[in-house]
């Protein structure tokens, strides 16, 4: 193809990296990784077969609870093959349109993560604030239509990434810095102007990301609002103890990301090293985290656990 008097190609491979500086011991990192993998995955798994397994988990707690385990799965599977392919087998080329599809498919779940977290938020203000008519506000139809949304927010939000990567000349390097294709890493690879596509993944980083996280933040002070007007303190505290779970999850979630964002922003002379080490935070720590959070700070998961076992 040409432009102008220059002439570029489309790549078609990309390299992935692993571990900077700890290349010859790959397979002692991959330990680790793969440990983690193996917990994300059978973790939300199992936060899947319980709360099938058990009708009387089929409220509107738990069915959020199954729409974050799903969104965990997706993070996770978006990123193993790779991972483990650089890890293990020292395989480190993706093809264009694999790289294209997997930074899709992990900024579609993330979003969906985020999503289901301030979904959660408002759960736990519906309970509290009306707990009697909690079942009937949030009703499965509502819920499946909040689920609904949610997939096809994270769809139409990130469709046009790949489209605006498609249209760019790759004539610089084509190596990436991680074991998986980000955005943020991508746009930085083209010899042309990426401003359209760094501004439109601002505006998807604040019309997904930055609302959610306002509307969780907003959802809390009401939760607080409301918890302070309960005469009793022993209810005060069941009220509050009830959030635990879903605040860690939260900052779990959000203080990661917080982090990687700064670095990619403002971090450009950071080693390498940390930005590999805040991307696979970002993307691995939540997983692994979430089903361990709500298996231990919830009794009917254990429960279920424990009947499942």
């Amino acid at each position: 193809k040409k432009m102008g008097n220059s002439s570029f190609l489309r790549p078609s491979t990309f390299l992935l990296t692993g571990m900077p500086g700890v290349e010859g011991g790959n397979t002692w990192v991959a330990i680790p990784f793969c440990s983690m993998y193996v917990i994300s995955i059978l973790g939300n798994s199992t936060i899947l077969l319980v709360i099938k397994a058990d009708r009387s988990l089929r409220k509107p707690m738990y069915l959020f609870l199954c729409m974050l385990a799903t969104a965990d799965l997706g993070v996770s599977l978006s990123t193993l093959p790779t991972v483990l392919s650089v890890l293990l087998l020292d395989s480190r080329q993706i093809g264009f349109d694999a790289c294209l599809a997997q930074m899709f498919f992990i900024h579609c779940f993330s979003i969906m993560d985020s999503g289901v977290l301030w979904a959660m938020a408002l759960d736990r203000f519906v309970a509290i604030y009306n707990p009697l008519q909690y079942a009937s506000v949030l009703t499965n139809h509502r819920i499946g239509l909040m689920g609904l949304g949610l997939v096809v927010r994270s769809v139409i939000f990130l469709v046009p990434l790949p489209i605006l990567l498609r249209r760019l000349p790759f004539c610089r390097s084509r190596v990436l810095a991680h074991a998986f294709c980000l955005h943020p890493n991508l746009i930085q690879l083209p010899c042309a102007d990426v401003r359209v596509n760094s501004m439109y993944g601002l505006f998807v980083l604040l019309a997904t990301f930055g609302l959610d996280s306002l509307f969780i933040v907003l959802s809390y002070v009401m939760i607080i609002k409301t918890v302070l007007s309960i005469a009793s303190k022993e209810e005060r505290l069941k009220a509050l103890n009830t959030c635990v779970s879903h605040i860690c999850a939260v900052l779990v979630y959000y203080i990661p990301m917080i982090g990687l964002s700064m670095v990619y922003r403002f971090g450009k002379h950071v080693s390498p090293l940390i930005h590999v080490l805040m991307a696979n935070i970002y993307l691995l720590v939540p997983p692994v985290l979430n089903p361990l959070i709500y298996s231990m700070k919830t009794k009917q998961i254990r429960r279920g656990i424990c009947k499942l076992l």
